[in-house]
């Protein structure tokens, strides 16, 4: 019996590579006109700096993500004033957020399933700051009953520890829980690992490894509710509970 539904936020609620795209070349715009590189070699010095960052840090905490601390790094081997770090990372995340596209049923999936009595929580690699300022601008910040980031419990997906603070929060069984991500590495085995339910969004064919046994896929959000009919028996296609 599935209970709370847990999803992951980039590339799941919305496209992360696409936003993405738009915010990357609004920043190395910046970078042309006001610290005097070719796009070519800012995108060789982000990339470098990316690494040096990860080298030194690791890879399982969320400070991986911090752009400004990538924006910091560039700018100090250019030897230029570090002011133009903060500008820069407000105008990658402010694009980014100006061009998020939810996924196709994202709200209407939520609110079914919130309608339904089912608890709704997004588990998320990133620091939790950025994670609401995408979660409000989708439109569903009032329908999430909890959240768990990667900054908040130190570790990144697949770390059982951020899937086993979602069942937490759940105030449920771990099997009672479904989780649904883009990523068969970090979202599927990581809640499988954990002893939750998982399923797998690719809304287009790609290839990302075998599916792991007791996973299901699914190409649209609207499958949702059909889907975990598949768990909960009394669930009618519509998305709302038999009553006891």
């Amino acid at each position: 019996m599935i209970k709370a539904v847990v999803f992951d936020l980039d590339d799941t609620m919305y496209s992360y590579q696409n936003a993405h795209r738009y915010a990357f070349q609004a920043v190395s715009s910046y970078a042309v006109h006001q610290l005097g590189t070719t796009p070519e070699q800012f995108e060789a010095l982000y990339k470098r700096k990316m690494s040096e960052h990860l080298a030194r840090i690791g890879s399982n905490c969320s400070a991986i993500h911090n752009r400004l601390i990538r924006f910091q790094l560039m700018v100090e081997e250019l030897r230029l004033p570090l002011s133009h770090a903060p500008v820069m990372e407000s105008l990658y995340w402010r694009t980014l957020l100006a061009h998020m596209e939810p996924s196709p049923g994202l709200k209407e999936t939520v609110e079914a399933l919130k309608a339904a009595g089912y608890r709704i929580g997004v588990g998320t690699n990133m620091t939790a700051d950025w994670q609401y300022e995408k979660l409000e601008r989708l439109g569903l910040l009032d329908l999430i009953d909890f959240l768990v980031s990667s900054e908040e419990v130190n570790a990144e997906k697949p770390d059982r520890r951020l899937f086993l603070a979602c069942v937490e929060k759940a105030g449920c069984l771990a099997q009672e829980c479904l989780f649904l991500g883009d990523s068969i590495a970090h979202d599927v085995a990581g809640a499988l690992g954990a002893g939750m339910q998982a399923a797998w969004y690719a809304p287009s064919p790609r290839l990302e490894g075998a599916l792991p046994e007791g996973a299901q896929r699914i190409s649209s959000l609207r499958q949702l509710p059909q889907l975990i009919a598949q768990w909960n028996p009394s669930v009618r296609k519509g998305g709302s509970k038999d009553e006891a």
